[in-house]
């Protein structure tokens, strides 16, 4: 099996027996949220399904998966939604079949869904031996025993800032693994694989990022870093054109890393 990231973009592909195709934290609509906030921003889906339609021309996956927050807005979703995101589908579904973990935007997606979508359980699935999940909940047992682990929600940045102040962020993949303890405090007795997790990119430049250097556990969205069950020290980061920028550890110890102020400790 090999997971191979797409050069320059926030999407990879995971090949075993058959080719998986795989996004997340697309949030169409989130121009709608930016508008009620006081920036006007047209509606950039075409946009997004002309990029991801390029990639499915170039790849031609077997499978399509969506690593979770397709839409943006919560608890309602907006006409905007409501008017793009079926046809959006539709639209990548005419490639391949695609499988929804949803995210925490994706409440009430279910009624946006059109064509060859499938709606996955919240919590992940595998999926030809690799796991998705997105991140808001804990994993479904079931992914602990894979090689490999997909998961997003954070949307990881490395932000490096130097002497003067001037910051410099970055989207960057996170490769990383669980922490057998806390995981085994959580679930109990399980066959334990020691799975390598990814941590996805958001594929939606509006969303920004997290910065992992500047950030410990409880900094982090998700019940398996609150209860520090990913590893984040040796967690290696890499840009979008496959740069290794190191470890994280390793990162906050170059002395371009501003400390955030009032972290609980």
């Amino acid at each position: 099996m090999t997971v191979t990231p797409i050069l320059n973009e926030p999407a990879l592909v995971v090949k075993n027996t058959i080719k998986v195709l795989v996004i997340a934290d697309i949030h169409l609509g989130i121009e709608w949220e930016l508008y009620h906030k006081g920036f006007s921003i047209p509606s950039q889906v075409k946009k997004r399904k002309k990029r991801i339609c390029e990639y499915l021309e170039n790849m031609k996956p077997d499978r399509i998966v969506l690593l979770g927050d397709i839409k943006h807005n919560v608890p309602h979703t907006s006409w905007q939604e409501k008017k793009e995101i079926p046809d959006f589908l539709e639209t990548i579904a005419a490639y391949a079949p695609v499988d929804i973990v949803p995210g925490n935007h994706d409440g009430d997606i279910e009624e946006l869904i059109t064509g060859n979508v499938t709606l996955q359980d919240m919590r992940g699935f595998v999926l030809d031996g690799a796991g998705y999940f997105h991140g808001h909940t804990w994993p479904v047992e079931e992914l602990l025993s894979a090689k490999y682990v997909m998961v997003s929600h954070n949307h990881p940045s490395v932000r490096l800032t130097d002497s003067l102040g001037h910051a410099v962020s970055e989207k960057v993949w996170i490769r990383t693994h669980f922490i057998e303890k806390s995981i085994r405090d959580h679930y109990g007795d399980i066959e334990w694989m020691d799975p390598e997790v990814i941590i996805m990119p958001a594929f939606n430049e509006l969303c920004g990022g997290i910065p992992f250097n500047e950030s410990i556990h409880e900094d982090l969205l998700g019940p398996v870093f609150a209860n520090h069950a990913i590893e984040l020290e040796n967690a290696r980061a890499f840009l979008l054109d496959g740069t290794d920028l190191g470890t994280i550890g390793n990162i906050r110890k170059l002395g371009i890393t501003r400390r955030r102020r009032n972290r609980k400790m």
